[in-house]
C-alpha cells in the first residue's frame, strides 16, 4: 500500500509568526495535534500540542507573546505519497515520530501520515509493534 492510500488529507499548515494562540485554536477546531510550519513555500518545522506544554507553559513563557517559530520542531522529517507505508513505518520507527508530512511529486506537502492512519492500513500485529515502537520512552 502507499502512503497515499493511507495517508489524511487536507492538512493545514502555518507561518513561522502565527502565535500559539491562533495554532492551538486550530487544533481546537481540526481536532488535531499537530500543525505543520512553512516559510517561503518550505516545510520548516511542526507545532505539537506538546511543543506548546513544554517549550511555552513548562518554562513559565508569555503565551500571549509566543510564536510557532518560539517553540517549534526544526528538521522536520517527511515522506513522498508514493512511497510505500512500510517505509513510512519504518521512517517513523527510526525516528519515534507519531505524524509524518507528505510531499508529492510537486514537491508540495498534500497530507499526513498519522499513528492512526498506519493503524487502520497494515496488519493488526504490525501496527501494535509501531504503535509500541514510536510511543515508547524515549
Amino acid at each position: 500500500m502507499k502512503v497515499g492510500e493511507a495517508m489524511h488529507r487536507g492538512v493545514e499548515w502555518c507561518d513561522p509568526d502565527t502565535p500559539i494562540v491562533e495554532i492551538a485554536k486550530l487544533f481546537r477546531e481540526k481536532d488535531v495535534g499537530a500543525i505543520p510550519i512553512g516559510e517561503n513555500d518550505r516545510l520548516v518545522g511542526m507545532v505539537t500540542d506538546r511543543d506548546i506544554v513544554c517549550r511555552g507553559i513548562a518554562e513559565r513563557r508569555d503565551l500571549a507573546a509566543l510564536t510557532a517559530r518560539d517553540v517549534m520542531t526544526e528538521g522536520i522529517q517527511y515522506c513522498w505519497e508514493d512511497d510505500s507505508v512500510d517505509d513510512a513505518v519504518h521512517l517513523m520507527e527510526q525516528h519515534r515520530l507519531r505524524r509524518l508530512p507528505v510531499i508529492n511529486a510537486d514537491k508540495r506537502m498534500v497530507g499526513m501520515l498519522s499513528l492512526g492512519d498506519v493503524s487502520h492500513a497494515v496488519p493488526h500485529e504490525l501496527g501494535g509493534e509501531f504503535a509500541a515502537a514510536v510511543s515508547g520512552h524515549h
